[in-house]
């Protein structure tokens, strides 16, 4: 089966850190550009980091910029999200994607919440 397993959210205080993993299984994962995606109550999802297959390009909202870290780990399946210095306001849940020219595949999210 076509699967993406987020993992490694939690509870964290303002300025922690957390990171977080996305395991993919059922489909060449090194064909796919990965995406970390989050979305709160009362918001839109939105795009959080991107990777390319060969993690050659990747780019970031600018509010996480600085911060978080996206990568991946061809031999392992998994893409990572290397959160530092959080903030409330990235309280969400994250969702990962994978994406090439004809599909997309979503995870079933981790929740991030981040104490104020």
């Amino acid at each position: 089966q076509v699967q993406l397993v987020e993992s490694g959210g939690g509870l964290v205080q303002p300025g922690g850190s957390l990171r977080l993993a996305c395991a993919a299984s059922g489909f060449t994962f090194s064909s796919y550009a990965m995406g970390w995606y989050r979305q709160a109550p009362g918001k839109e999802r939105e795009l959080v980091a991107r990777i390319t297959r060969a993690g050659g390009s990747i780019n970031y909202v600018d509010s996480v910029k600085g911060r978080f870290t996206i990568s991946r780990d061809n031999a392992k399946n998994t893409v990572y999200l290397q959160m530092n210095s959080l903030k409330p306001e990235d309280t969400a849940v994250y969702y990962c994607n994978a994406q090439n020219y004809i599909y997309d595949v979503w995870g079933q999210g981790t929740q991030v919440t981040v104490s104020s």
